[in-house]
């Protein structure tokens, strides 16, 4: 059922990128061009899922255990270090440059462009490498 769940909300994700037009590099650039002809439409995509997200954990963590897991997996670690910096950083250049980010990426890989393909290649490496690099 776990994978089942988790199918459903990936579809529904990928869904509500396509249905937004965010998986579309375009849309980000122009989001991130603010001199030249700005769209301001990602803030708005993204304000809706901060509303929504906020106010389904409010609900959702007054239980005591998720449906079908033993327990909450959410992250106490709050210190803003230069590892975190670092990679938000990193990621940051590399979404203006290409105006994807992995989500938006896998969501469209179902449209087997070549670009695309090789963007999502790339993350798979560097994920791979940041894993070999990186010492907890």
């Amino acid at each position: 059922m776990l994978y089942l769940i988790s199918l459903t909300s990936g579809i529904l994700f990928g869904i509500g990128l396509a249905v937004s037009n965010m998986i579309s590099p375009s849309k980000i650039v122009g989001f991130l061009d603010i001199t030249g002809d700005w769209d301001p439409s990602l803030a708005f995509v993204m304000g809706g899922a901060v509303i929504v997200t906020g106010i389904a954990f409010k609900i959702i963590l007054k239980r005591s255990k998720p449906i079908y897991q033993s327990e909450f997996n959410i992250s106490k670690n709050t210190h803003i270090d230069l590892r975190l910096i670092l990679g938000a950083s990193i990621f940051g250049v590399g979404w203006a440059i290409s105006g994807l980010c992995p989500g938006p990426a896998i969501a469209s890989i179902g449209f087997l462009n070549e670009k695309l393909l090789v963007f999502v290649i790339a993350l798979l490496i560097g994920s791979l490498i940041g894993k070999r690099i990186i010492v907890d």
